[in-house]
């Protein structure tokens, strides 16, 4: 027996893509920079270092003294000789007005005007301990810097961007189809029959 077969056969449809890619190039220029230093500033202020040296008192010890102090010395020296004259006189007066009073007033001055005072002899090129005197002061040293802070000027540049824009294209490689076949299918009527 033979059955009637319907034989369907179909084909899909092909689509067709062209793709181009997008094309972009970025150019990134280098920025611009300006650096300057200024210099510093630098100021520096010395005082010299000074000393002083007073050897007078050694001088003085060593009995080499200026004119003027000489001088000063034997005005004070005979001053005070005038005066000691002076006070010796007026005790030994005091003493003579009251010779009434007993004792030998004129035999005790004698005796005290005829002795000299006894002289005292020392080296006197040798000056004392610490005769020179010293002064001194250390130098002073200033120094001042001022700094300057360094002045720096940026200058940025854009990106240099070149861009191609991509392309789609569609089109249709293979269209669609469908075939039908019919096989033992036959068509019945009252006076005939018929193969499809």
């Amino acid at each position: 027996m033979q059955l009637p077969q319907v034989r369907m056969q179909s084909k899909l449809a092909k689509i067709q893509i062209t793709q181009t890619p997008v094309q972009q190039t970025i150019v990134q220029p280098k920025a611009d920079q300006t650096i300057r230093q200024p210099k510093a500033e630098i100021t520096i202020q010395r005082r010299p270092s000074k000393m002083t040296i007073d050897q007078s008192k050694a001088w003085e010890d060593m009995n080499l003294k200026s004119a003027a102090k000489s001088i000063s010395e034997a005005a004070q020296k005979g001053k005070e000789a005038v005066y000691k004259g002076m006070q010796r006189r007026v005790s030994q007066g005091e003493q003579l007005m009251k010779i009434e009073n007993g004792g030998n007033p004129i035999a005790v001055q004698g005796k005290q005007n005829g002795e000299k005072p006894m002289k005292h002899f020392n080296i006197g090129w040798i000056p004392s301990h610490f005769a020179v005197k010293t002064d001194y002061q250390p130098s002073e040293l200033k120094i001042n810097v001022q700094t300057h802070e360094p002045i720096i000027e940026n200058k940025p540049n854009k990106p240099i961007i070149n861009n191609q824009p991509g392309e789609v294209e569609t089109s249709l490689l293979e269209r669609q189809s469908l075939s039908i076949d019919f096989n033992n299918l036959k068509f019945k009527n009252l006076n005939f029959e018929m193969m499809i």
